[in-house]
C-alpha cells in the first residue's frame, strides 16, 4: 500500500495526555489504539502509520510491525521502555521531552526529601486525627537536613538542577555517573559504592534500563549507613525493592522518599509495610502546566519532523536518522 498524500498517520497506543491526543488530532490523521498491540489495527492503517505517540512500551517487535514508520515521539524525558537501539537501527527516529521538566520534577525532589526527614505526612495526620488537641505536639523528628551530606545518583538536567537547589540549604553535594561532568565543582565518585560510603542521603534521578537495573541494592544501602536516607525520583527499576524494605525494617537505613516503583501502579506490599517512608504516586511532573508543556513538546517533535523534516529532541540513539 502506498502511503497517502495527506496528513501523515499518527498512531496513539494507550493513554496520552489529552493535549497531545487534541493537537495530534487537528495536524495529523490520528489513530488511537488502548495498548502497543498490532492485532488492534487493520492491515490497511498499518501500513499507513508513520508516526507512533505513547508513554513508553514501545519494542523491537511493535516497532517491526509498522513498514512506513518514520518517527516515535515519547511523552516523558525516560524512554527506558521505547527500544530505541533498534529503532535507531532501523532508521526510525525516537524524541522525548527533556528540560520542560527539569524544574518541577527537582522542584518535588527537595520537597520529598525535606516531607521524608521531617516526617511531614505523620504531622500531618496527627493534626487530622485530633491527636495534637488529644496528645500534644507531634514527635520530635530523629531525622533533619541540617549537617547531612547529599549523593546525587544521576548528574543530569534534573540532577544539575536539585543539586543548586540543595547548595542554598548549605548542604554539601557530591555525585556519581558513569563519567565526570564537565564545569562542575561537586565531588565526583566513580562508583555507587564509592558514594554511599561518602555521604548520608542518597538521591537518585538516574535512567532506568539494564544498565541501573537493581543498582541501589542491599550493599549499597549498607554502604549508607543507618543514618541513611534514600530519594528516588529517577526510576523504579533502579532499586532493589525487596533490599530496600529489608533495610527499613531492621535499620540498616533510617528512612526512604520513593516517586516511582519498579512495577507501577503497583507497589510491593513490603514497602507499603515498612515504617520510615513516604510514597507519592510518580508525580514528580504532574502539574498542569508542565505535563501539557511535555504534550506541545512531544508534538511540536511530530510537527517539525513532518514539516521541516527533522526532530527537535532527539535522543542519543537515533540522532543519526535523517528524515527520508
Amino acid at each position: 500500500m502506498s502511503i497517502s498524500s495527506g496528513p501523515a498517520t499518527v498512531l496513539v497506543c494507550g493513554n496520552l495526555h489529552g493535549h497531545a491526543v487534541k493537537r495530534i488530532g487537528e495536524a495529523f490523521r490520528l489513530v488511537h489504539i488502548e495498548r502497543a498491540d498490532p492485532s488492534l489495527l487493520s492491515p490497511q492503517d498499518i501500513a499507513a502509520v508513520r508516526a507512533i505517540s505513547a508513554f513508553g512500551g514501545i519494542d523491537a517487535d511493535f516497532i517491526d510491525a509498522f513498514p512506513n514508520l518514520e518517527i516515535i515521539a515519547n511523552f516523558g524525558v525516560g524512554y527506558d521502555s521505547v527500544d530505541a537501539v533498534h529503532a535507531g537501527a532501523k532508521g526510525v527516529m525516537v524524541t522525548n521531552t527533556p528540560d520542560v521538566l527539569t524544574e518541577e520534577v527537582a522542584d518535588l525532589t527537595v520537597a520529598l526529601l525535606l516531607s521524608t526527614l521531617r516526617e511531614l505526612p505523620g504531622a500531618e495526620a496527627w493534626l487530622r486525627q485530633g491527636r495534637w488537641a488529644k496528645e500534644g505536639f507531634y514527635r520530635l523528628s530523629p531525622l533533619s537536613l541540617r549537617g547531612r551530606s547529599i549523593g546525587i545518583f544521576g548528574l543530569g538536567r534534573i540532577g544539575l538542577a536539585v543539586a543548586k537547589r540543595l547548595e542554598a540549604f548549605g548542604v554539601t553535594v557530591a555525585y556519581h555517573n558513569r563519567r565526570p561532568v564537565d564545569g562542575v565543582d561537586y565531588a565526583y565518585h566513580a562508583t555507587l559504592k564509592d558514594l554511599a560510603e561518602a555521604v548520608d542521603t542518597l538521591i537518585c534521578i538516574a535512567p532506568g534500563g539494564a544498565a541501573t537495573e537493581k543498582a541501589i541494592n542491599a550493599e549499597i544501602l549498607k554502604a549508607l549507613g543507618t543514618d541513611g536516607v534514600l530519594i528516588n525520583t529517577g526510576r523504579g527499576t533502579t532499586v532493589d525493592e525487596d533490599a530496600l524494605a529489608a533495610a527499613l525494617s531492621d535499620g540498616t537505613i533510617a528512612a526512604a522518599g520513593l516517586d516511582v516503583f519498579a512495577h507501577e501502579p503497583y507497589v510491593p506490599q513490603a514497602l507499603l509495610d515498612a515504617p520510615h517512608t513516604v510514597l507519592l504516586p510518580h508525580v514528580a511532573s504532574a502539574s498542569v502546566p508542565t505535563r501539557r508543556a511535555m504534550a506541545d513538546l512531544c508534538v511540536d517533535n511530530l510537527v517539525s519532523w513532518f514539516g521541516a523534516r527533522k526532530a527537535l529532541t532527539p535522543v542519543p540513539e537515533t540522532a543519526h536518522v535523517k528524515a527520508k
